[in-house]
């Protein structure tokens, strides 16, 4: 069974454990969406616009070299896909949790080598001052 962290701060920090060959943390930050996702009314009309940050984590060979292929790391955009086109639109997620969930599924399913996903969305209309108000969730393969 996966391990989950859920903040409502984003700020929880989990450690990481490394094989000795170490890791690649491919990262893509701050993908803005728009999807029916909430609980109060005013949300629940309209699509509601996300930012969503991925992280996964995947073994890293012992060295990349300039001749290393992509078969040795991952493309970026299956991650950019799994945070934006892989989301259902007709599907109206009640918590941004779920939202994260089907996007850590989507990776998981994609590439059996993640070993580590965390996903953070912040909820845009919901800012006052600037600040980030959202969730992260980190799921383990199983």
């Amino acid at each position: 069974m996966a391990s989950v962290v859920a903040s409502t701060t984003g700020l929880d920090v989990l450690p990481v454990h490394v094989a000795e060959a170490g890791v690649v943390r491919l990262e893509v930050r701050d993908v803005r969406i728009e999807l029916l996702t909430g609980i109060y009314s005013e949300e629940t009309k309209l699509p509601q616009p996300l930012s969503i940050s991925v992280i996964a984590d995947l073994p890293a060979p012992d060295r990349f070299e300039p001749d290393t292929p992509l078969a040795a790391s991952k493309n970026y955009l299956d991650l950019r896909w799994a945070m934006d086109e892989a989301i259902p639109r007709n599907v109206h997620f009640t918590l941004i949790e779920a939202v994260a969930e089907h996007i850590c599924d989507t990776l998981f399913v994609q590439d059996s080598r993640i070993s580590r996903i965390e996903v953070r969305i912040v909820k845009l209309a919901i800012s006052k001052n600037g600040e980030s108000i959202g969730m992260t969730l980190v799921r383990h393969a199983a």
